[in-house]
């Protein structure tokens, strides 16, 4: 089994109030949640899914508040604001998907098991349309930015908004993966 590097960095406590900016693959960079065209993203079912995912987080961490988010054809890109100590359990309705907490099991959940809720929660839903229960849907491991100072908060959310349109230079776009694996690179 090959060594894991632990991206993260040492000794910070990511369940502290702040700012976050993430970016999760899709699994080989599958292009699954659609398109982008004339510089928007075309919705599919599969990204719908992923945005209702996106909005229920705050039903299950009473700790956050969702900020800019945008999703592409192979990755989403948000920014998670973790606020107070999460001690109270939400007052959202639950839509009935998972359990709700209850009393003492409310914790102070930070951003790791955030993003694993994002990315279990949307596995499943998709993984049931699908009917490929089990499968992959994300990469093992996640981007993460511990964002600093509001200058760093407008320039993520203004990269974040002028994503789609700058499509056609990502370098997870399917058509540089293809040029960059032919070279080499």
């Amino acid at each position: 089994m090959k060594n894991r590097k632990n991206i993260r960095l040492q000794n910070y406590d990511y369940s502290q109030p702040g700012y976050y900016f993430v970016t999760i693959c899709t699994k080989d960079r599958e292009h699954l949640f659609g398109d982008i065209i004339n510089g928007e993203m075309s919705l599919n079912k599969y990204c719908e899914i992923l945005k209702y995912t996106w909005f229920d987080l705050p039903n299950h961490n009473s700790n956050i508040e969702l900020d800019y988010y945008q999703i592409m054809p192979n990755h989403i890109h948000c920014i998670i604001k973790i606020v107070g100590d999460g001690s109270q359990p939400s007052q959202i309705s639950r839509a009935g998907y998972e359990p709700a907490p209850t009393g003492d099991s409310v914790k102070k959940y930070g951003l790791p098991e955030i993003v694993r809720q994002l990315k279990s929660f949307s596995s499943k839903r998709i993984n049931k349309i699908r009917n490929t229960p089990g499968e992959p849907v994300w990469q093992r491991n996640y981007y993460e930015h511990i964002i600093r100072n509001e200058k760093e908060l407008y320039e993520i959310r203004k990269y974040i908004q002028l994503n789609p349109m700058n499509w056609e230079f990502d370098e997870d776009n399917y058509i540089n993966i293809k040029v960059k694996n032919e070279k080499g690179i």
